[in-house]
């Protein structure tokens, strides 16, 4: 496993494992899940979107973390920067799993992979690719303290797939930051 270990109050953020792969396909397998992310897809699929990003981890140090709930070892989730080639900005997406939503995780571990990225990774701005009929995301963002940036267009294959980009400057979240603790 290459790359750091984040640790919150209930959470630990860490790259990709092959223990986390059996939940991860579980949750790309769920229609509403996935909705907002490709969509509902195989296990097959799912194992190429999991090694893209264990991938991601060992060749360029950056990648969405695999969220393990403390109290259970479970895996609950994945997100934090990703920066895929021709991407419209140096994002922090995030998925969680069907049964880890609306427990306060989402933005837990997202205020800790955004201080990861001003603080380590030194990036001064962070998006977030959200669809326009993705509430619960805006909800997120808008809880993190991003704002809706306007449409923004994602390269190929992605590129008919309507979203907007949220974001948010390293001084803003410093800002922001404050109001979450």
């Amino acid at each position: 496993m290459t790359g750091p270990i984040l640790e919150t109050e209930r959470l630990i953020l860490r790259p990709t494992a092959m223990e986390d792969f059996p939940r991860w396909a579980e949750f790309m397998a769920d229609e509403e899940a996935a909705r907002f992310i490709g969509g509902a897809q195989s296990r097959a699929a799912a194992w190429r979107g999991f090694m893209t990003m264990a991938g991601a981890w060992s060749l360029t140090g950056v990648a969405m973390f695999s969220v393990i709930d403390k109290a259970t070892g479970l895996w609950v989730g994945r997100l934090g920067p990703w920066t895929p080639d021709g991407w419209p900005g140096t994002e922090i997406g995030w998925g969680l799993h069907p049964d880890a939503q609306g427990k306060g995780y989402g933005v837990e571990a997202t205020a800790a992979a955004m201080d990861y990225a001003f603080d380590v990774l030194g990036w001064s701005d962070v998006i977030h690719c959200i669809d326009p009929d993705n509430l619960p995301s805006q909800k997120l963002a808008e809880r993190l303290g991003s704002t809706n940036q306007g449409p923004t267009a994602l390269p190929a294959p992605f590129e008919t797939v309507p979203v907007d980009a949220w974001g948010q400057t390293r001084e803003e979240w410093r800002i922001n930051r404050q109001r979450l603790r």
